[in-house]
């Protein structure tokens, strides 16, 4: 009952956010997201604990800015996921403008698939999507949600530009597989990982655990790894969909070496976007929260 519930209540909201103007369902989804973050006081606080750690040199008031502008951004995103069906390739480009893309089409053009590196910036859920409407979609890593018709709700819209899902339990053999015909796999990769998943690497000057999963699969298969993120241009009005050029892999002969170093270009990649548009991240996230062998959590709160 709970779980028909919780989707019943995300069901409305999609819809009704669907149904309105845009602006106006942007504004309201900022709102509710505002709201939702006031009645989540252990958010706000990893939030505020985590700005603190990455820009020790800002000012409170400049801190309480980026936060106000995330949950701006948190909402919007929420409206433009809500209004996917009415996204096609003839209307996107009012929405989304590429920025950068021949950064991306050089990856493709190796022959040898793409891995394209990202994060939670911006309209992430956005970024992918409009790629598919460009006629570039993707297969995406994907956890599943515990509420499993929720979770059928969120990779239809997905779906809806011809991007796919690739879940953990099938992850590697369907990587191999999509990478070897040459296709495009898009990877979240600045979230906590569990130790065993990752390695520590420096973010934002402290140490981070962070997957290692796109540089062993990079450097097994010479995939081109393109970072990419859908920001919002406050002058255009719109989003940027933005390309950098495929990072160069290390390689020195040290297996282990090389995963751990191209790990920590990745993670370079990710906190320079980020430090380009701190109010377009994710804040909320306990990206420290698992430590070093011996080392204090650093979230006593949680």
């Amino acid at each position: 009952m709970k779980e028909w519930l919780q989707y019943a209540v995300a069901w409305s909201a999609v819809k009704t956010l669907d149904l309105l103007p845009r602006p106006i369902a942007r504004s309201i989804a900022a709102v509710g997201t505002r709201l939702l973050l006031l009645a989540r006081p252990k958010l706000r606080k990893t939030a505020e604990f985590n700005l603190r750690l990455a820009f020790p040199d800002w000012t409170d008031a400049q801190r309480r800015g980026v936060m106000r502008k995330m949950t701006r951004h948190l909402g919007w995103m929420a409206a433009e996921f809500a209004r996917f069906p009415k996204y096609t390739r003839e209307n996107i480009e009012q929405v989304v403008i590429l920025d950068g893309h021949e950064n991306f089409l050089a990856g493709q053009s190796r022959g040898k698939g793409v891995l394209y590196l990202t994060g939670h910036i911006g309209a992430w859920e956005l970024s992918s999507f409009a790629h598919g409407l460009y006629g570039y979609p993707l297969h995406y890593m994907a956890r599943p949600l515990d509420n499993e018709p929720l979770d059928r709700l969120v990779n239809h819209y997905r779906g809806l530009s011809g991007n796919r899902p690739i879940f953990k339990n099938e992850s590697a053999r369907v990587m191999l597989n999509v990478l070897k015909e040459a296709g495009t796999i898009g990877i979240l990769a600045d979230q906590n990982t569990m130790p065993e998943e990752g390695a520590f690497v420096d973010f934002f000057g402290t140490p981070a655990c962070t997957t290692t999963g796109i540089a062993r699969v990079a450097l097994h298969t010479d995939a081109a790894v393109v970072p990419g993120y859908a920001y919002w241009d406050e002058n255009l009005r719109k989003y940027r969909l933005r390309f950098e050029p495929p990072v160069e892999l290390v390689r020195t002969g040290d297996a282990e070496r090389d995963v751990l170093e191209n790990t920590r270009r990745f993670t370079k990649v990710i906190e320079e976007i980020i430090r380009k548009h701190p109010e377009q991240w994710v804040w909320v996230h306990a990206r420290w929260k698992n430590r070093p062998r011996g080392e204090p959590p650093l979230y006593d709160f949680l």
